[in-house]
């Protein structure tokens, strides 16, 4: 699934992903939009140890393998992680072993008019033990009618729901003898509001007439709300399903129709047999839609499902899906397993998109491109989303992980794979460089807070499963896998990614299913290195240190410790498995590669000059930070100015010493001297990097007297990139610069620059009266230019843009630029239209975010949010609630505001978003504790510089 989750200059999303696979959402918006504690194991304090370079360190520690009969325990569950500060679960077992689903046979009647719909389920059940009760999950339904049919048909004696555990038992006068048996129940439930389950999605027609859709949205733990089931990952089953609708109206689900019959007004569609398969991917839609279609040069009907009259915008998606499936063919060496694959855009959904096997739903700026309003960074995070979701189609759907603790196997490969897709797609995006911003380092900066969690984190209650939809299982997935790819070598990879699928398809696995594999494949202490990374919270930092050696080298030391956000020393040992690469300026094509398995240990660097350089993670694959010693440090200067440095090696040494300065391990004066060194920067890449420390720096500063001499500042630095890329594209211009200057002009709208003013007032008014269009690319930065430096007028003129047009991404990017405001009057305004009719429930969350961005619209959202709990908590859960809670709580800078977020929290019902909470709190005191160290050095460096 791909969620809206994370915010960085290009993206404000999240993973879904759901992708949306979320950028920080202290920066401006662009347009774009996703317990219970565990045993520590010992680690046994490491001997000092000499390595010596380009010789793999061999790792005696075994692959261990979790026995099924321990950690796949139905209603218990068993971790190997250290312990971590973690919400406490709430009591939770999963559903008795004693009877197993089979097949579904599902009938479903929707009614569009009454909001509400009639459904049928005749399930085949193994019976596996004697039982006189059956359990499984229903919750908002109506249960009418019940019967167990074997030898003799048998009615239950009584049925009781379980709104807590969202289960209904069925118990019968006598015991069930195991056996096969058809448990048929009649039921009724609403198209509900929430976006999940069965639910209605608002639109208008082209005719103008409001209408609705019925649309399913069941991962993680919502197939329960529309038909009662065992709803759980491992209780795979075959499904026929059945769609009666109006016969002006399109039906669909995971597989083709089979055949139809008109039954009066209505149609009925049965559709042919699905794989076997978990209930969170079972799929239906029924709404009014046009399609495009291709075949794949596999054979695969793709079909691109978009609004009638939209057909059109479908095609872009259309053309990447078809070319994705062989390619994940190839790469798997496994054929996509359905004859179809249709994609489709919905008006109202919560995530990014979903994976559903063979209908795969998206939000509508995920799928749809409007050639003449759709931006370059929308239209390439587009073609990721397409890709990570198809890439679930085998990973996590053809295999799937055992409970949601592994749900990392299914987010974060497919965050990774889809990286790999569209560099194959796309070279020109250059996409494995913006990995690095828009993924592994939103990770590194969830990670170091002690209220993180492991990769397999333990989850039971339903409420506690949403909260892991987060950078951990997205970006931190894909980082390992990334820093694992590299380690093993790409052969090696595909040929246990083939290994794998080929031996658990169409069942349920652990991690160590896939550690097994690939340690097959290359031979390689997979489980034992990737153990360390998958079962503990956090990341190490390596330190390192030289002293000449005597044969015209150095001698590196490198010591590892775990990295903690507040600079703290962490209360037990932690030991990370790390494969560590070494480059020289004179030998950047030659790298040294070994595994760092203990605390400390030395390596040999020969042919080193006084003034050579020498960069620890090239590429920014480990995933780890580095902190050099300041000699070491001090070499790369020239490397940087002169851009002979590598980007993803400028970007890291940035985005490291930048998290040196937020730990306190050096002052920020240090990561302002070094971003001068980088004026005359040209990649966007890099950029992006240096426009993440400016709006963490600027939020922060806003607390302090020297917010104007830090906007100085960012205009000196910011000057000559502007003034090469100007506003105007160039026809022979890069894919990366036209993302380069909507991100200058983007963090200019912020500064009140008065040349960029002058310019965007200009344009805009010729956007207006329609004599000049802007370029989507510019919108953004041009909207939020002209309403800081404008009023009431301008805001009103934003507003009737807004309802003029019918393209979603357009009423994104409106949107979410009406945060920039200045006036807090005009700030309330955007509040109170953001919880309007005339924003989509799915898009409220991220107006009021957008204006949490400024201090005093802080202050306003906190003020709001607070004011309207009721309506957000009932409106609702998951995702889109724990994105809301952590933007408008977490980037306070005053022990008060601490202390009021807590306070608030105690008092009001959080399921769902404790670790959310926690992780706010104490990224306001990280806050705190900086401004009291640095600020008076801060503001001695901007007022003499």
């Amino acid at each position: 699934m791909s969620f809206l989750i994370g915010l960085s200059s290009r993206f404000f999303l999240s993973s879904v992903r759901k992708v949306p696979r979320i950028p920080n959402l202290l920066n401006e918006l662009p347009e774009v939009p996703l317990f219970r504690r565990r045993p520590s194991p010992s680690f046994r304090r490491a001997q000092r140890t000499r390595l010596v370079h380009s010789v793999a360190v061999s790792v005696e520690q075994p692959l261990r393998r979790v026995p099924r009969s321990d950690c796949g325990a139905r209603r218990r569950f068993c971790f190997l992680a250290k312990e971590s500060a973690m919400p406490t679960g709430k009591p939770f077992e999963r559903l008795p072993e004693t009877v197993r689903p089979k097949h579904y046979v599902l009938e479903l009647v929707p009614d569009l008019k009454a909001l509400n719909f009639d459904g049928n389920a005749a399930v085949q059940i193994e019976v596996v033990k004697p039982t006189n009760e059956i359990v499984l999950n229903a919750i908002d339904l109506e249960i009418k009618e019940t019967t167990l049919k074997g030898a003799d048909v048998l009615t239950p004696i009584s049925t009781n729901f379980s709104v807590e555990d969202e289960t209904v038992t069925f118990n019968f006068a006598k015991s069930i003898s195991p056996g096969s048996y058809s448990l048929n129940m009649r039921f009724k439930g609403e198209l509900n509001d929430k976006m999940k389950g069965l639910y209605r999605s608002k639109y208008q027609n082209q005719k103008g007439e409001e209408r609705y859709a019925a649309v399913t949205q069941f991962e993680a733990t919502d197939a329960r709300r529309c038909f009662p089931c065992w709803d759980e990952p491992a209780l795979k089953a075959t499904f026929d399903i059945t769609l009666t609708v109006p016969k002006d109206l399109v039906a669909l689900s995971n597989m083709p129709v089979k055949q139809s019959k008109e039954e009066g007004d209505l149609i009925r569609y049965d559709f042919a047999t699905t794989p076997i398969m978990s209930t969170y991917l079972v799929a239906c839609v029924v709404g009014e839609y046009d399609y495009v279609e291709d075949k794949s040069t596999d054979g695969v009907q793709v079909r691109v499902y978009t609004p009638r009259g939209k057909k059109e915008q479908g095609l872009f998606a259309l053309e990447v899906a078809t070319k994705v499936l062989p390619y994940y063919k190839d790469y798997f060496n496994i054929a996509y397993p359905l004859p179809k694959i249709d994609l489709i855009a919905i008006a109202d959904f919560s995530a990014g998109a979903m994976e559903n096997w063979g209908l795969v739903t998206y939000r509508e700026t995920c799928l749809l491109v409007d050639p003449q309003n759709t931006s370059a960074v929308q239209k390439q995070w587009i073609a990721l989303v397409v890709g990570h979701e198809l890439a679930h189609q085998w990973f996590g759907n053809l295999v799937t992980m055992e409970w949601w603790t592994h749900l990392w196997l299914n987010e974060g490969y497919a965050s990774f794979v889809e990286y790999l897709c569209v560099d194959h797609l796309f070279p020109e995006y250059d996409i494995w460089t913006q990995f690095v911003n828009d993924t592994y380092i939103r990770a590194l900066e969830l990670d170091c807070l002690k209220n993180s969690h492991p990769i397999e984190v333990p989850v039971g209650h339903p409420s506690e499963i949403d909260e892991i939809f987060d950078d951990i299982s997205y970006n931190k997935g894909a980082s390992v896998i990334r820093m694992l790819h590299n380690y093993i070598g790409d052969e090696d990879f595909r040929k246990g990614m083939n290994l794998y699928l080929t031996k658990h398809q169409y069942k349920n696995t652990f991690t160590e299913d896939l550690w097994a594999a690939l340690e097959e494949a290359s031979n390689k202490p997979v489980g034992a290195v990737m153990s360390t990374w998958t079962k503990q919270m956090g990341f190490p930092v390596i330190k390192v240190t030289s002293r000449p050696d005597n044969n015209k080298g150095v001698v590196l030391t490198l010591s590892q410790s775990k990295y903690t956000a507040d600079g703290s020393k962490p209360p037990e040992d932690f030991l990370w498995m790390i494969p560590v690469s070494i480059i020289t300026s004179k030998q950047k094509n030659k790298t040294i590669s070994t595994v760092l398995k203990t605390k400390e240990a030395e390596v040999v660097i020969p042919d080193v000059g006084p003034n050579d350089w020498i960069k620890v993670n090239p590429g920014t694959v480990g995933f780890y930070r580095t902190q050099y010693a300041p000699d070491l440090l001090a070499k790369f200067i020239p490397a940087i100015k002169d851009r002979s440095l590598p980007p993803l090696d400028r970007l890291g040494l940035l985005d490291d010493l930048f998290a040196m300065v937020q730990a306190g391990h050096t002052n920020t004066v240090e990561v302002l001297t070094l971003l001068e060194a980088f004026t005359d920067e040209t990649d966007y890449t890099v950029w992006s990097s240096i426009n993440n420390v400016l709006v963490k720096l600027n939020m922060l500063l806003s607390y302090t007297d020297c917010a104007e001499d830090f906007k100085t500042y960012q205009k000196r630095i910011l000057s000559k990139i502007y003034k090469r890329l100007g506003w105007n594209p160039k026809a022979t211009e890069r894919h990366l610069d036209t993302l380069l200057r909507g991100l200058v002009l983007g963090r200019l709208s912020w500064l009140d620059d008065e040349d960029t003013i002058a310019e965007a007032k200009k344009r805009f008014e010729g956007h207006v009266n329609s004599s000049q269009t802007l370029p989507a690319d510019l919108r953004s930065a041009c909207y939020k230019t002209v309403l800081r430096a404008g009023g009431e007028d301008v805001y009103n003129t934003l507003l009737k843009l807004y309802r003029s047009v019918d393209l979603h991404e357009e009423k994104d990017r409106i949107s979410r630029a009406l945060g920039a405001a200045k006036d807090p009057e005009i700030l309330s305004q955007v509040l109170k239209f953001a919880i309007s009719e005339e924003v989509r429930a799915q898009d409220t969350v991220f107006v009021i975010i957008s204006v949490a961005i400024s201090r005093v619209g802080r202050d306003l959202a906190w003020r709001f949010f607070v004011d309207n709990w009721t309506l957000f908590n009932d409106r609702y859960k998951g995702f889109l609630l724990t994105r809301l809670v952590k933007f408008v709580a977490e980037n306070f800078a005053s022990e008060e505001s601490a202390k009021e977020v807590e306070e608030f929290f105690k008092t009001h019902d959080i399921s769902g978003t404790e670790r959310t909470v926690q992780q706010a709190v104490e990224t306001i005191r990280l806050n705190v504790a900086w401004l009291k160290r640095d600020t008076n050095a801060i503001k001695n460096y901007l007022t003499s510089n």
